[in-house]
């Protein structure tokens, strides 16, 4: 145990004791963190073994320092897994600087400040280093950009989330949104807070595509084309 954080420093000799075969390339590691607890976990790629908890704190909050802990309390650097996890978790493991700043993506250098542009400018330049204090880096990286999974669950809410809230909640479309949800509380039906099956389940009903017009029904097959990839069967 270090510092209220728990966690197993022999992987090898936990999977010996649980009978996996343990290839790195066979796993990946999933991080999850609030402003109360940390969490470490190998997920087996396929799905075909069960998850496995590697690290636990419910006193740490999410930061670099407890981040870099974490990563050496189950010695990351000689196996060196993918890394699955939300867009905050990935910005501290890669050094970025927290809150919102110019450049908060580690793949581009998309300027998050140029609103008029968010729409219309199709090409962005890659970002060229994530060496501190350029470009919003604020810390040295704690694991390697390539190593890093994109969050596609994250994405396809954000989609969801921008587009529910764009919608005009006078017209038919939105107010079916909330006879198919009734669920649903006003504030997360206006917010656009979905869940991945609220949303999996929406894409298969045509009426509801029907009840768009215009811009919106542009944007909602757009959506679903962006999308397509990540749905499950």
């Amino acid at each position: 145990m270090v510092r209220d954080l728990v966690a197993c420093t022999d992987i090898d000799g936990l999977m010996q004791t649980l009978n996996f075969n343990h290839n790195p390339l066979d796993w990946r590691l999933f991080i999850d963190s609030s402003n109360l607890s940390l969490k470490e976990a190998l997920l087996h790629n396929g799905n075909t073994l069960p998850s496995i908890l590697v690290g636990h704190s419910v006193h740490n909050k999410e930061s670099y320092e407890n981040m870099k802990i974490l990563k050496e309390a189950i010695n990351y650097d000689k196996f060196k897994w993918q890394i699955c996890g939300d867009l905050k978790v990935i910005a501290l493991l890669l050094g970025l600087q927290q809150g919102f700043t110019k450049y908060c993506c580690f793949i581009c250098e998309w300027d998050s400040t140029a609103r008029s542009l968010h729409y219309s400018r199709k090409g962005r330049h890659a970002r060229k280093s994530l060496e501190p204090e350029i470009v919003n880096v604020e810390n040295q990286p704690l694991v390697e950009p390539s190593k890093i999974l994109l969050p596609c669950m994250h994405f396809k809410l954000g989609l969801m989330k921008n587009f529910v809230k764009a919608m005009n909640q006078e017209e038919a479309a939105f107010t079916y949104l909330r006879e198919k949800f009734p669920r649903l509380s006003e504030a997360k039906l206006k917010g656009g807070i979905f869940i991945g099956p609220q949303i999996q389940e929406l894409s298969k009903y045509e009426f509801f595509d029907s009840l768009l017009q215009g811009d919106e029904k542009a944007a909602w097959d757009s959506f679903k084309f962006v999308v397509k990839g990540f749905w499950r069967n």
